[in-house]
């Protein structure tokens, strides 16, 4: 990796906010359709973070959040029993500031000037701003793009009609073999631009084809973009899965991850609805990389 930064500004911006179960962020033993049709209670409201990152070779965003025609249009969601379980699992805040073109216009962007959207997985409070990147390319893993072609795609929070959107830019990401030592035991992934910064990781578990992003900058502790593996970088760090999800899958990745925190001194955790996650990157940022 080249001893110049290619990363001139990370920052997070939250598409609104989500309330969602306790046993969702868990640990929990219940099954999921168990808590999620007999919980009486809702968290916090929780953010909806989309995190941009201004690379020397382009505009990057991960994650585009949550579209606000899910609270102002009455057909967004399905109907039935499907709908139901949506109803279920969250329920959102959204104002006019808090779309996603807003928030990049509060750090002097435009939709237009995204060059790459790294999509973490194809749930609906991930993909809402796929309206407005027609000019993007969009980076999917190709696992997850398959399980959008498997049955009930809806029943498994794939909203393909808010997805397979006219014009987008997809492109599938298989992880290819990598040759640096430094991000074990991950041994697969894909660099956005091949210097090095910044890194797609396989980390499966909340869906087949979930991926992370690892940004790494010189004299800066390394960040690690994770999507839903975890609503609270704490319990991650603790070994403790969330409350949906493949519990083999994501108890694999959880140990990977924090397994990474050898090899990445300092590895700071930021996951999409984490309350303390802007904090963090705001601390990562202020702080030079001496972290044990």
């Amino acid at each position: 990796m080249s001893t110049n930064d290619p990363v001139a500004r990370v920052s997070v911006i939250s598409t609104g906010s989500v309330s969602i179960r306790p046993e969702h962020v868990g640990p929990t033993r219940k099954n999921t359709y168990v808590w999620l049709f007999t919980s009486t209670r809702w968290t916090a409201p929780r953010p909806i973070n989309v995190y941009v990152i201004e690379h020397r070779d382009g505009l990057v965003l991960f994650d585009t959040g949550q579209d606000r025609a899910s609270v102002t249009d009455p057909d967004y969601f399905p109907r039935g029993l499907t709908g139901l379980i949506y109803s279920r699992l969250a329920t959102f805040d959204i104002g006019p500031a808090d779309t996603l073109e807003a928030g990049l216009s509060r750090l002097g962007h435009r939709p237009e000037d995204v060059d790459k959207a790294v999509i973490s997985h194809l749930h609906q409070d991930h993909i809402g701003g796929l309206p407005v990147l027609g000019g993007a390319e969009i980076l999917v893993g190709d696992q997850e793009w398959d399980s959008l072609n498997e049955p009930l795609p809806e029943a498994r929070g794939l909203l393909r009609s808010h997805i397979d959107l006219h014009g987008l830019r997809w492109n599938r990401v298989t992880p290819r073999p990598l040759s640096d030592p430094t991000l074990a035991p991950f041994t697969h992934g894909h660099d956005l631009f091949d210097d090095g910064s910044l890194v797609l990781l396989p980390t499966p578990g909340h869906t087949p084809g979930s991926q992370s992003l690892l940004v790494r900058r010189p004299g800066r502790a390394p960040l690690l973009l994770v999507g839903d593996l975890t609503y609270d970088a704490r319990l991650l760090a603790a070994g403790k899965l969330p409350g949906i999800g493949d519990k083999g899958r994501l108890r694999d990745t959880v140990a990977k991850v924090n397994a990474l925190r050898e090899a990445q001194p300092g590895l700071v955790v930021l996951a999409a609805h984490d309350p303390r996650a802007a904090d963090l990157l705001a601390e990562a940022l202020a702080e030079p990389a001496t972290r044990s």
